[in-house]
């Protein structure tokens, strides 16, 4: 009687298992998914993430007017999880940088910066401000950190994306990441952000960027 109800048992939490599977497995497909249509900018990004180790992401092409469409419309689309999945990088200029500092080479003082956040949440640049302030230990004045929106131009010169289609996934140049810690608590444990064309999107486990891109992780919303 006692096995027999421990065989139930054990059956019961394998059923469960295989439930949760196939659940997260409906939210960002495993293998990786690719467009029918493959574009180059699709294989070239998913190589530069298979040999980063990454294996649980998803490219998924959607419709010219989409960014005419409300959240709700978009995670539809795209089958994410909520309207809080959905994310978007955009890049940073540093306008009071010293004038020595001219590029990305110093990641903890860096020129620029690509920031990956929400488009739930309001940025908040005094908050990376105050990180890199600190990242750097106070040796660099607090005035030598203003971060703002870069120029249309000067983001797609460093990262080889237009507008709406940046990710900070095989950028021309290595800008160094930082990533909104909302993104970090999201459940299920994955995104959805630019896919290198204005009418691609790229879904990735969250685990699998942290561990690949190696960002910031800052509270900047």
């Amino acid at each position: 009687m006692e096995e027999a109800a421990t065989a139930e048992l054990e059956r019961l939490q394998i059923e469960i298992l295989r439930r949760i599977s196939d659940l997260e497995s409906s939210i960002l497909p495993q293998p990786p998914s690719l467009p029918a249509d493959e574009s180059e900018t699709v294989t070239r990004l998913s190589a530069i993430l298979r040999s980063g180790g990454v294996k649980d992401f998803s490219f998924k092409r959607v419709a010219p007017d989409y960014y005419d469409w409300p959240l709700e419309s978009r995670r539809d689309v795209l089958g994410a999880a909520s309207v809080d999945h959905l994310c978007k990088s955009i890049v940073l200029v540093n306008t009071q940088a010293s004038s020595n500092i001219l590029d990305c080479s110093d990641r903890n003082n860096s020129k620029y910066y690509v920031v990956v956040v929400q488009y739930t949440a309001r940025f908040n640049a005094d908050a990376v401000k105050n990180f890199l302030y600190s990242l750097n230990e106070g040796k660099i004045p607090k005035k030598r950190f203003n971060l703002r929106l870069a120029p249309e131009e000067t983001s797609i010169k460093l990262t080889g994306f237009e507008h709406n289609a940046v990710t900070c996934i095989g950028m021309k140049t290595d800008i160094p990441v930082i990533l909104d810690e909302a993104i970090t608590k999201l459940r299920p444990d994955s995104f959805w952000l630019g896919g290198g064309e204005i009418d691609l999107k790229l879904g990735v486990r969250t685990s699998d960027f942290l561990d690949f891109v190696k960002p910031f992780i800052v509270p900047c919303s």
